[in-house]
């Protein structure tokens, strides 16, 4: 078949390459560390969402009922910093954790449009049973590891967040 323009050409009829599963290929050791660290990421949030699944809490919802009891007054934009969410999507978390009972919101003494929140007792006993079902998570990953290589892997995330990060 002639096209008119000679620079477009049909698609090439070869064999089709089986997609690698993780751990092969490019998505094995020999992948680009940024192609990696997500992939992970995409596997750890699918495991999260299985182990929380029956509570009905999303791991952005644990993400942020985490940071609200670890960070008591914490405000909406430190937390959409501290969970790597938008800030819309925030609103939306933080107006749903409400609606369940799990924080309290309270004006800020200075600013009165800046909302301060904090877990109540509600909350706390449902991350709780989050926090139950995650650990699982939490030790299959460790699980991969030893101990020192453990260390060795927190610590270079923790940079790679604070290098690349800025």
């Amino acid at each position: 078949m002639k096209y008119k323009n000679s620079r477009i050409r049909p698609w090439p009829r070869t064999a089709a390459r089986a997609v690698p599963r993780p751990g092969e290929g490019k998505r094995g050791p020999e992948g680009h560390l940024g192609y990696l660290v997500r992939q992970a990421n995409v596997a750890v949030r699918a495991a999260m969402e299985k182990a929380l699944g029956d509570i009905a809490i999303t791991p952005p919802q644990f993400a942020v009922l985490t940071m609200i009891a670890a960070y008591p007054g914490v405000s909406g934009a430190d937390l959409a910093r501290l969970t790597f969410l938008t800030p819309q999507t925030i609103n939306v978390i933080v107006g749903n954790l409400g609606k369940m009972g799990a924080i309290r919101k309270s004006a800020d003494a200075e600013h009165g449009r800046i909302l301060r929140l904090a877990a109540t007792a509600k909350g706390r006993a449902l991350l709780k049973r989050c926090r139950a079902r995650v650990m699982e998570v939490e030790a299959r990953l460790a699980g991969l590891v030893g101990r020192d290589e453990e260390r060795v892997v927190r610590g270079w995330l923790s940079a790679v967040g604070e290098a690349l990060g800025k």
